[in-house]
């Protein structure tokens, strides 16, 4: 069956002028199932994982009924990550953009409160952020929610996870029990039922079931003694050389410890996990992304929301206690029809989480011998990109033109030889291929940008 048009729905002209800018061409299921119940005002409750389009289908929503010409925020979406929640916000804007005069704020911790209360001085039609911060902002009576008609909980499991159900509570309890509440989760344990119980009436149920293996993830298990599991992992990335890994552990420590350990080995590994200040997030994922890191080591909570095309690979340090997580970790690669790969490592006390993954995706395991594994001499993972970090971002007026251009003038450097910038208010991140990037850094440092001198080094 053909999937539906967006065209099929009662949708404000605006709104199907962006979506055929953004080339929409047709609905993803997750869309397809939530949007007839989205437009009709309809609660609803759905479980979709990270990637299948779920974003657009409750932004469509909230910005179909909105009035730009009511100065007061009419929508609010809670996310667990700032990650996540600039996510969120870029694809709303990129879906309002050819609605006049829309005003959407992202209210994230890590982040200095000044230039939000500044942008708080008039209510936004739309607000995107963390509990945390969105609180602050309630308690000191700068946020008023009283006309919210939609509210968002976008990756609720999470939320509930990291602890933030008390604080989210407390945010509901200042909006209008009229409003409509949306709910999206990746996984649908207890919590998000009693959630949904409190705050949502009579919600429609969606599920867009995910098939438990993908045909085009090569899935492959290494049993490994716990000794030995190091040694593995380096033979795993030695045997199938990806060009980007994303290396699920259990812990926080762990992630730390297995970086160093990789580092050691010649590898360019980063952790990124709980205990990072936000720039050093920031600056984590700039590299990873760029492409001038090939290794990222994560947590479950940590990843969620990361928006990472084209990773070559997931490998599980460890096996996820939650069958569906594991499913989850391992969907993050072989996107956008691409193949992908997927190594787990267990020891014999695996046992029965190894069962559960089995039972849950309705096939055996591809357990395979770890001699099987061939690691050529002095192996070594070189990325393609070096990341420079430039100290001027949004506040000074930067964009990535500038920066492109002022790499490009000389003609030393070439525009295929640039790849990720990322911006953020107070600075920049540059991605650019490993040959020219000591020319790069001498380019930026001794020239100009915008007429004024930035203070530029390169990140390893």
């Amino acid at each position: 069956m053909n999937a539906a048009a967006f065209t099929t729905l009662s949708l404000r002209p605006e709104l199907l002028a962006s979506i055929a800018t953004l080339a929409y061409d047709s609905m993803t299921p997750v869309q397809a199932q939530a949007l007839l119940h989205l437009l009709s005002g309809k609660d609803l409750i759905a479980q979709a994982k990270t990637g299948s389009g779920k974003t657009a289908a409750f932004a469509i929503g909230l910005l179909n009924k909105l009035d730009a010409q009511l100065y007061s925020t009419q929508a609010l979406v809670l996310c667990p990550t700032r990650e996540l929640a600039e996510q969120v916000a870029a694809e709303i804007r990129r879906l309002a953009s050819a609605i006049p005069n829309i005003k959407l704020l992202t209210l994230c911790g890590g982040k200095p409160m000044g230039p939000q209360l500044a942008s708080l001085r008039r209510d936004p039609h739309i607000v995107v952020g963390t509990p945390g911060r969105i609180l602050k902002h309630l308690e000191k009576e700068t946020l008023h929610l009283n006309a919210v008609e939609t509210l968002v909980l976008d990756e609720a499991d999470r939320m509930l996870d990291m602890g933030f159900l008390e604080d989210i509570t407390k945010i509901i309890d200042k909006t209008p029990a009229s409003r409509q509440t949306l709910l999206f989760s990746a996984t649908y344990p207890d919590g998000i039922k009693g959630i949904s119980g409190s705050v949502q009436r009579d919600p429609v149920e969606i599920r867009v079931e995910d098939s438990h293996h993908s045909p085009d993830i090569e899935q492959v298990f290494f049993r490994v003694e716990k000794s030995e599991r190091i040694q593995m992992l380096f033979n795993v990335l030695a045997h199938y050389q990806p060009e980007s890994t994303l290396i699920f552990c259990n812990t926080k420590q762990q992630c730390h410890d297995l970086s160093g350990e990789l580092r050691e080995l010649d590898l360019h590994a980063l952790a990124l996990h709980g205990d990072l200040e936000q720039f050093e997030r920031d600056q984590v994922l700039a590299q990873f992304s760029g492409k001038s890191s090939s290794i990222l080591i994560a947590t479950d909570v940590a990843a969620r929301g990361l928006d990472v095309k084209e990773l070559a690979a997931v490998i599980n340090f460890e096996l996820s206690r939650d069958p569906e997580v594991h499913i989850h970790r391992i969907g993050r690669t072989a996107r956008a029809g691409s193949k992908g790969l997927a190594v787990s490592l267990f020891t014999a006390s695996d046992k029965r989480h190894l069962q559960a993954i089995e039972e849950y995706q309705g096939s055996p395991a591809k357990i395979v011998s770890t001699t099987t594994l061939t690691a050529p001499a002095n192996f070594k993972l070189y990325p393609p990109m070096v990341t420079l970090f430039v100290n001027g971002g949004r506040k000074e007026k930067v964009r990535a033109g500038d920066l492109l251009g002022a790499l490009t003038a000389s003609g030393e450097i070439t525009g295929a030889q640039i790849g990720k910038i990322t911006l953020f208010d107070k600075m920049a991140y540059v991605a650019v291929e490993q040959q020219v990037a000591k020319l790069a850094v001498t380019i930026l440092a001794d020239g100009k940008i915008k007429g004024r001198k930035f203070r530029v080094r390169r990140l390893r």
